[in-house]
This record gives structure tokens, C-alpha cells and sequence, in this order.
């Protein structure tokens, strides 16, 4: 059992890990890439810079910084998370880890799909989350638009409630080989969605065609924080994550910092945030009973 699992390796989480190890306690920090610290060609209004430095640079120096101190990060995707006593977060590698606390640190959602409208019909026949309106959508004619984890993990979750499933890829290179075998696969990419009369979604056109589909998931890319923070119930304020002065959501012992949380998205405020939230996760730490497993 992990003391906290912290999900994203930028300026946010990093900083948390600090806190939390310098407090006596183990963090494991999970993270595919640097995000969007590493698509930053030049920063140089961050404190402390005597010159220019790239995104990269400050992340390769970050994540040497918490490393030294011996805490362990995965170069991996997390896929699911769940509460039991505690948190249980599986990674698209198969590793499933527990941990008393968990914090999210994976920056701003910049998965909606750019050559097509799907916003215009989000609660009328298109979701996020695959665990939250799955059910309501049982029995039809089912989408989910990914190529890669993320896709998989909302592709499992619908298999038992639809017989009638289909993935798009929308052009994208399908970067896992887990998807299931007898899934149709549509790679074209999409062009349109489309209404029935009463403006509820009932087809997507491709470039070679159009699919009758009642329901559509959207799962570009990597899952991000506020894709977990919905599945698990945290409230939210349009797409940034709601935190007390503490930096932990309504869900216990979940927390969250940096661009996730809105604000200004900038490093200086994700350093902040993740520090704040590091000294938080520890004093929720010192709380818990003392025979916590």
C-alpha cells in the first residue's frame, strides 16, 4: 500500500512528490510523458532562470530532483482508478496499485477531436466517461472514438452492457495491442456527427461512410484528470476540478493541483499548487488511523 499515487509527472506533481517524500512519506508518481511542460520551447519567466531554458531541460532536471530523494516514478498510462480502503489504480502496463491517498496532476483535458464538432452534442448522445452514462446507454448501438489506453479502458467497461460496439480511430495509428480481436474497427477519419429530429445523436459519417451509432465515448489519447475526477464523483466547475483550500476534492483523500484546477497555466502556479498539495496529503496522512493498511 502506497502513502499517495500521484497521476502526471509535470511541474505540479513533481513538486508534490517532494513535499510528501521530505514528510516521511512514500509517493509514486506515474506519468506517460512531460506533458505539456515538455511542448515549451522557451521559458523564461520562471524564477530562478539566469537564462532561457527549454521545457525539456526543466523537466529532465525536475524529475532528477525527486528521484534523488529515492522516489519512484512509472513511465506509464494510468487507466482506471477506483475507491476501495483507499484508491486502486490500474496502468495500461497491467500493474494494479493501492494507495491511501491520490492525487491528480495530469494537466488540462486537449483531447476533443479537432476535425469534427462533438461538443455540440455532449449529453445528447456523446460522454466522456464511459462509467458514468454506459448504463443509461445499454443495449445500442455504441462508439467509442481512441486509439490507444484510454480507449481500451472505456471499450472494457462497455462490452457487457452492448452487443452492437464499435471503435473509430479517426484516422489515428492505434498505438496498443489490446484491443479485442472481434471489434470492429473503423479508421477512417470522422467527418460529422450527426442528429436524429429531436437533435440526439444518430450517426457518425466518415470519409467513406456513415454509421448508424446511438451513443459516442470520446477517448483520444491519454485519460486526463478530469476524466477520473468525474468517473469518481469529484465536482467539478466546467472542465477545471473543485478543491478546497487544501487541494483535496470532495472525495476523500482525492486531490488535485495545477492546470487541472484552472487558473492561470503558468509553471509558477503548478509548482505552488503541488507543493501546497504535497503538505496537505501529508497532514491527511498523519490523520488516518493508525492501523490503516
Amino acid at each position: 500500500m502506497k502513502d499517495c499515487i500521484i497521476i502526471g509527472k509535470g511541474p505540479a506533481g513533481l513538486s508534490a512528490a517532494l513535499y510528501v517524500r521530505r514528510a516521511g512519506y512514500t509517493p509514486l508518481v506515474i506519468g506517460k510523458d512531460s506533458g505539456a511542460l515538455g511542448q515549451s520551447h522557451r521559458i523564461e519567466n520562471y524564477f530562478g532562470l539566469e537564462q532561457p531554458i527549454s521545457g525539456d531541460e526543466l523537466f529532465r532536471r525536475g524529475l532528477a530532483q525527486v528521484k534523488r530523494l529515492g522516489i519512484e516514478v512509472l513511465c506509464d498510462e494510468v487507466v482506471s482508478i477506483r475507491e476501495t480502503q483507499g484508491f486502486r489504480v490500474c496502468t495500461a502496463s497491467g500493474r494494479i496499485i493501492n494507495s491511501h491517498t491520490v492525487l491528480l496532476a495530469t494537466g488540462k483535458s486537449r483531447n476533443m477531436p479537432k476535425n469534427f464538432d462533438a461538443s455540440a452534442f455532449l449529453g445528447r448522445g456523446v460522454s466522456q466517461c464511459a462509467q458514468c452514462d454506459g448504463f443509461l446507454m445499454r443495449n445500442r448501438a455504441l462508439a467509442v472514438i481512441g486509439s490507444g489506453d484510454h480507449a481500451v479502458a472505456e471499450l472494457t467497461h462497455l462490452r457487457s452492457l452492448t452487443k452492437n460496439l464499435f471503435l473509430f480511430t479517426n484516422g489515428a495509428t492505434v498505438t496498443t495491442d489490446r484491443f479485442p480481436k472481434d471489434l470492429p474497427i473503423i479508421t477512417d477519419p470522422i467527418t460529422e456527427l450527426y442528429a436524429d429530429d429531436l437533435g440526439t445523436l444518430s450517426g457518425i459519417r466518415t470519409e467513406k461512410g456513415d454509421y448508424a451509432i446511438e451513443g459516442a465515448f470520446l477517448a483520444q489519447g491519454v485519460a486526463s484528470a478530469s476524466d477520473f475526477a468525474v468517473r469518481m464523483g469529484a465536482i467539478m466547475d466546467g472542465n477545471n476540478i473543485t478543491v478546497n483550500r487544501n487541494y483535496q476534492t470532495n472525495v476523500s483523500g482525492l486531490f488535485a493541483a495545477g492546470d487541472c484546477i484552472g487558473g492561470i497555466l503558468q509553471i509558477s502556479k503548478a509548482v505552488s499548487d503541488g507543493a501546497i498539495a504535497g503538505l496537505s496529503i501529508a497532514e491527511y496522512l498523519r490523520n488516518l488511523p493508525q492501523n490503516a493498511e
